[in-house]
């Protein structure tokens, strides 16, 4: 029969869940303890969450939400990045982290509801953040307005640089 504790924890688990947008899912055996306390960081600066939970515990969540079961995937050590809003950030953060340190593996996890693969992953993990993506809407849309604004002020920039020329002559 569970307890208190463990159907806490459980909740606990569901509520990140629900409330993640990714969930990556890491082995993070053979990291120093300042090691994953940097780790930890730079997913917080992404606005993401570094979790340790049972595997179990994880399963029942899930199981609970009637998302998919990760299976394989929870099998060891895990640690699970909980990324809300830009989820490409929190990959990128990791993928970085396990190119510095190779005891870091990336076993798979979730986006939006559906399972994604370490590869699949490192794919995201290539792709332009969010306000990347941003600035590059916003510049395409740019470029044709200014080159817009400078054919229309071509005549009246024509007309003025006349108007000074045959001022100067005039002087």
């Amino acid at each position: 029969m569970p307890n208190n504790v463990k159907i806490e924890l459980v909740s606990k688990i569901k509520d990140d869940l629900t409330a993640a947008d990714a969930v990556w899912v890491i082995d993070y055996r053979g990291l120093t303890v300042k090691q994953a306390e940097d780790l930890r960081a730079r997913i917080r600066e992404q606005g993401a969450m570094l979790k340790v939970y049972k595997n179990s515990f994880t399963e029942r969540a899930l199981t609970d939400l009637e998302l998919p079961n990760l299976g394989a995937v929870l099998e060891g050590p895990s640690a699970f990045v909980f990324a809300s809003g830009d989820p490409v950030a929190s990959a990128k953060v990791i993928k970085d982290f396990a190119k510095e340190h190779e005891s870091l593996e990336v076993k798979g996890g979730l986006l939006n509801k559906e399972i994604v693969t370490a590869n699949q992953i490192k794919a995201i993990a290539d792709l332009p953040s969010r306000e990347e993506l941003i600035a590059q809407f916003i510049g395409s849309i740019r470029s044709p307005l200014a080159g817009i604004v400078q054919v229309l002020n071509g005549p009246t920039t024509q007309l003025a640089r006349t108007l000074g020329a045959i001022a100067e002559k005039a002087a």
